[in-house]
């Protein structure tokens, strides 16, 4: 195998296996920093290695045994251990085979944990947003500083500093690596599927840049989606983010045309939408379901979606349900933007004027000001009822805002268009 293919199997290991290591070493060494250094080690001696030797047949426990040696000798040469520190590196001098042989078991055996304990860690609240976002990218999605700069559109630097500064954070404030109590649960949990659709929204509808959609970033998220409902099986909410990912992305393909151009719902040829990942959505919809008590905003959501993926064509869509069940989600989750969206269902359901009329309601609304989305319907909504010039205006506006180049041109086409009609 030439160096260029081993060096790409390497990362496709690291790729897979590094939120594992991580988290396997974060419970050894209790400071994900360093088990985050502790693991890029191993992976420097896998690259001077592996060229020669080749790919050992288990590449994650090949990983974790060297990382783990590596672990140990820190261990002993720290002058400032904790006590739980001083006893394991006690233990590993003087248990010989049987202390490693237990201690390679634990790593196994616990690994499911390790991996939610480094979601906790790396979603904890005493973090921003944008620092749980690069964080989580980083250790659980192995990606790399550029790769989250160029998915984000931020210097290499801006997120190296984010993801410096989250680590020092952690330690500061002394994050256990642990699973969260009873008590916290509720609102870790949230944190964890708040960062993971951030993620997949970014991916869904690009806040800036050339592309209207990066299919990377939704396939990451649902990724981590999904190890969190196998993790967490009996977390109804972290079934209905799963559900919700797994139905907006079997649109992926119908959101661009040929020249990677925007296409809006209503314009899509469903024939193109993924049937499987559709399949994936609604049982883990069901599964949400299953669970019992009353519907999160998450599996709320993934209802709003699976009435799209039923409708065979926009005409069978169900509005009135979907009207309905944003109303249900407002009451729970009350915020500008599902109000926006409330408007959008009651305006297809009971006609443009009475979607108009909510929409109105949130002019002046401060968190909305500068949010392109709120001009763009309100165009449409003018466009629908034949005010043309008004329309106009609107989706102009909604252009200034925007800051995707595709979305941009799409409401400029849109803005002429309505100029067109207005002239006539």
């Amino acid at each position: 195998m030439s160096s260029d293919r081993e060096h790409r199997a390497i990362e496709a290991v690291w790729r897979i296996e590094s939120a594992a290591l991580i988290a396997g070493l974060a419970r050894i060494v209790r400071d994900v920093g360093v088990a985050e250094d502790l693991a890029q080690d191993a992976l420097v001696i896998a690259l001077e290695r592996w060229p020669e030797s080749g790919v050992p047949d288990n590449p994650g426990a090949w990983l974790m045994a060297t990382a783990k040696h590596r672990a140990i000798d820190l261990l002993r040469r720290s002058t400032r251990l904790e006590r739980k520190h001083e006893e394991l590196a006690r233990e590993l001098e003087l248990g010989g085979d049987a202390v490693e042989a237990q201690l390679e078991r634990s790593i196994e055996e616990q690994v499911g944990d390790d991996l939610l304990c480094l979601m906790f860690m790396c979603c904890h609240p005493v973090l921003s947003a944008e620092a749980r976002v690069a964080l989580t990218l980083r250790l659980l999605g192995g990606l790399k500083t550029e790769e989250i700069a160029r998915a984000f559109l931020v210097s290499e630097a801006t997120v190296a500093q984010r993801i410096v500064r989250a680590k020092r954070t952690l330690a500061e404030a002394r994050v256990p690596f642990d699973l969260p109590d009873a008590q916290e649960l509720g609102d870790r949990l949230s944190s964890v599927l708040e960062v993971v659709y951030l993620i997949f929204n970014e991916g869904y509808t690009a806040s800036g840049g050339e592309d209207w959609v990066r299919a990377d970033l939704c396939e990451e998220a649902l990724r981590l989606g999904r190890i969190l409902a196998e993790l967490a099986p009996q977390e109804p909410e972290a079934h209905g983010l799963v559900a919700l990912m797994e139905i907006q992305a079997s649109r992926l393909k119908a959101r661009v045309g040929a020249d990677g151009e925007p296409v809006l719902l209503h314009d899509q040829d469903r024939a193109r939408w993924d049937r499987l990942l559709i399949g994936r959505g609604l049982a883990a919809l069901e599964r949400a379901e299953r669970l019992g008590g009353t519907l999160g905003p998450y599996a709320l959501q993934a209802a709003i979606a699976a009435c799209h993926a039923r409708a065979a064509t926009p005409g069978e869509t169900d509005w009135v349900r979907i009207a309905a069940l944003y109303e249900a989600l407002a009451q729970l989750a009350p915020s500008p933007v599902v109000e926006l969206n409330r408007a959008v269902a009651v305006a297809s359901a009971f006609g443009p004027a009475a979607g108009l009329e909510l929409l109105d309601a949130l002019l002046g609304e401060p968190s909305l000001k500068a949010y392109h989305l709120l001009p763009s319907v309100r165009g449409d909504l003018l466009t629908r009822l034949g005010r043309f010039q008004e329309a106009q205006a609107e989706l102009q506006r909604a252009a200034e805002l925007t800051g995707n180049a595709r979305e941009r041109r799409l409401l400029l086409d849109r803005a002429r268009a309505c100029a067109w009609e207005a002239g006539r």
